[in-house]
């Protein structure tokens, strides 16, 4: 386990390096000028010299990258040139408003989506399984966003029951954190839980039908005994996969709810930095990202290790 620990780490690191250079290389292909755009109506040219001089705009990429670089090595990630504060800053900021979104709304793609492609699995071709496949549907065909306005409009404007956006931190009224966040986190959870549901019903549709399971039935174990027991810890591979890979893609920001709901996330905070040409945020908010993603695939890893022993001996 810990040779795999070790080889997988050792594969993170090119794997964040060339990202960044990615990263990196594509924001210079954005129209504009930094320097000019901040140099205010008169344009000075000192000041466009200055600020470029500050912010190394004035050297060639390589050389940009590499400032960049070796200030990311000390644990710094440069400074927003919109906001004046380091990016470091701005990540502690909306890291953890992002990341509570993205945990409330996994809980509801699972508590949703698993539940439904077991039962569906077991019951196929009956009006249960009917009934969570036409869920599925409506769950990957709904935009986030409209379904978003629906339901601040129902539950907001018409029943008056949750607010219809911010963020109140917890640490100021938990109970009140929790019903401003209770609209966007369905609103994600809800297309992850449709994700989640097919993927359910095809492993768990696969294992049912192993010689073992069978085996099992003709014993005359208990079917639900055999589904918790022995078929869903072998279906479970897939959906940890497909759960760590979906709580990357909330961590990387869900743009378009962030900005229905006004969360102050990292999906907004990206917009903004795109739109003024903040390179520093920009390529903080992506390393940031990456590093998240890698260590979401081998937490999965493990965990799928820990469901099945056949994955430990190997």
């Amino acid at each position: 386990m810990l040779r795999f620990l070790a080889r997988r780490l050792a594969l993170a690191v090119p794997t964040l390096v060339l990202a960044s250079m990615i990263i990196f290389a594509l924001q210079q292909l954005l129209p504009g000028d930094t320097a000019t755009a901040l140099s205010g109506e008169e344009r000075d040219p000192e000041v466009i010299a200055f600020i470029r001089a500050k912010y190394h705009l004035d050297r060639p990429l390589p050389v940009r990258y590499a400032y960049w670089a070796a200030g990311v090595l000390q644990g710094d990630l440069g400074e927003s040139i919109r906001l004046q504060k380091p990016v470091i800053e701005l990540i502690r900021e909306k890291l953890p408003v992002t990341l509570e979104l993205a945990c409330l709304a996994m809980l509801v793609a699972l508590v949703i989506g698993v539940p439904m492609g077991i039962l569906s699995a077991v019951r196929p071709g009956t009006w249960i399984d009917g009934l969570a496949n036409g869920v599925a549907l409506w769950g990957l065909s709904v935009p986030n966003f409209w379904l978003g306005i629906l339901m601040i409009l129902l539950f907001s404007v018409q029943l008056g029951w949750l607010p219809a956006s911010g963020y109140v931190p917890p640490g100021e009224s938990l109970a009140e954190n929790l019903r401003s966040m209770a609209m966007p986190a369905f609103v994600l959870g809800n297309a992850i839980a449709a994700v989640m549901m097919r993927h359910t019903r095809a492993a768990m549709l696969g294992v049912l039908q192993s010689d073992y399971v069978r085996t099992a039935r003709a014993k005359g174990v208990p079917m639900a005994r055999v589904v918790l027991r022995h078929a869903l810890p072998n279906a479970a591979i897939p959906i940890i996969t497909l759960g760590a890979l979906e709580f990357g893609q909330l961590l990387s920001g869900a743009v378009l709810t962030e900005q229905v709901f006004s969360v102050p996330g990292f999906g907004k905070l990206m917009v903004d930095a795109v739109f003024n040409r903040d390179f520093a945020t920009v390529q903080g908010v992506v390393i940031c990202t990456a590093t998240t993603y890698i260590l979401l695939n081998l937490a999965a890893d493990l965990a799928s290790a820990l469901v099945n022993p056949k994955l430990r001996r190997a």
